[in-house]
């Protein structure tokens, strides 16, 4: 069962962990489209498609939104005047900070910053961190934490007071509503006697089902904290809404409890590349089949994109990614890992995955 721990290891949903690389794909994958503005008779959606690759089965088409809702006739068409206002090449070459600074409404600026680093290193430490705990609790889906709890975990330093910055504890909840707001919608093919019709999947990451407050009096509203203003509660109580397939099936990736999810110091997350490339190389576990169970060959091309080492520095990307590869082999997560000959535009990368830090359900 994937609520269980298995030999100093917690189980992540395998199903989560396929569509994780594609529904965090930043605005600079080629993949990813512009977001739009969509109105339908469910209500009002701010979303992005991410295209599939059709030389690639792991490259799925998927579409990230949030729902907007309780908007008025009168606030739709002001939420249409500043999504004019988005410089959405300012964001790709100059920073999303940047591209966002003409939008004056403090919430639709973090809808959009929500969207745009959806699914950023540092919520998928989150994640990874909350299916740990969900493990070592037992109660299934459900998973109750203390925030100073996570934000110890995640790395941060404490103030003077025992405390946490207000940046560092608002920016905590804004990643768990991020991660509870927004949708992830894709289709499965599925076999109906002779014909093949699909299977529309809609499924937030986790929802959070309620939240504590240690100090009463305090005013404390979660959606208007994550839009408007620095605040964080002191617990959450999630539901992983992935969870519940691999109770049934047994598809999960095993992952080592002594896994690092701190955050490097004063580092952007967009930049943690052992994070991207460990959580891509567990999704192609689910998506391959290893060979003797360890190894994977992987277009290097695919593994670019999915590092966000794009530009035309080759020797820089290169750079990144072999001392990325380094750090995961200092992790013991990966015993090693060469390049294999071939044609330049069709290099592929091989890499012994450690099955004691890293192993898929059936392998």
């Amino acid at each position: 069962m994937l609520d269980k721990q298995e030999n100093g290891a917690f189980a992540v949903d395998g199903q989560l962990l396929m569509v994780l690389p594609r529904a965090g794909a930043s605005l600079r994958n080629p993949d990813v489209k512009l977001p739009i503005l969509r109105a339908d008779e469910d209500g009002y959606y701010l979303e992005m498609r991410v295209e599939s690759d059709s030389n690639d089965p792991s490259e799925v088409t998927l579409t990230r939104r949030v729902q907007l809702e309780n908007l008025s006739v009168e606030e739709w068409e002001e939420l249409k005047q500043q999504y004019a206002n988005l410089d959405l090449q300012s964001c790709t070459d100059e920073g999303i900070s940047n591209g966002l600074e003409k939008i004056q409404d403090r919430r639709i600026q973090r809808l959009f910053m929500a969207l745009l680093t959806f699914l950023n290193p540092r919520q998928v430490a989150i994640v990874l961190y909350l299916y740990r705990l969900a493990a070592h609790q037992g109660n299934g889906r459900l998973v109750t934490f203390r925030s100073n709890d996570l934000l110890d975990c995640l790395g941060y330093k404490r103030t003077k007071d025992g405390g946490f910055a207000s940046k560092v504890r608002s920016q905590l909840n804004r990643d768990l509503v991020a991660l509870h707001r927004t949708e992830l919608v894709l289709a499965q093919s599925l076999r109906k006697g002779n014909q093949v019709g699909a299977k529309v999947m809609i499924k937030s990451v986790l929802r959070i089902k309620d939240y504590e407050i240690d100090n009463v009096p305090r005013d404390f509203d979660l959606s208007k904290a994550a839009d408007y203003t620095y605040e964080l509660a002191d617990a959450y109580t999630v539901a992983l809404e992935f969870f519940e397939g691999p109770g049934r099936t047994g598809d999960y990736v095993l992952f080592a409890s002594d896994i690092d999810l701190k955050q490097k110091l004063g580092n952007n997350a967009k930049n943690d590349y052992k994070t991207k490339l460990l959580i891509y190389l567990a999704s192609r576990l689910k998506w391959d089949s290893p060979q003797d169970g360890q190894y994977l060959t992987i277009s290097k091309q695919y593994l670019f994109k999915n590092l966000d080492l794009f530009g035309s520095n080759t020797a820089r990307n290169n750079q990144i990614f072999w001392r990325t590869v380094e750090e995961l082999q200092q992790d013991g997560y990966i015993s090693g890992a060469q390049e294999l000959p071939g044609k330049r535009k069709a290099a592929t990368i091989q890499f012994q995955i450690n099955p004691e830090k890293l192993k898929a359900s059936g392998t």
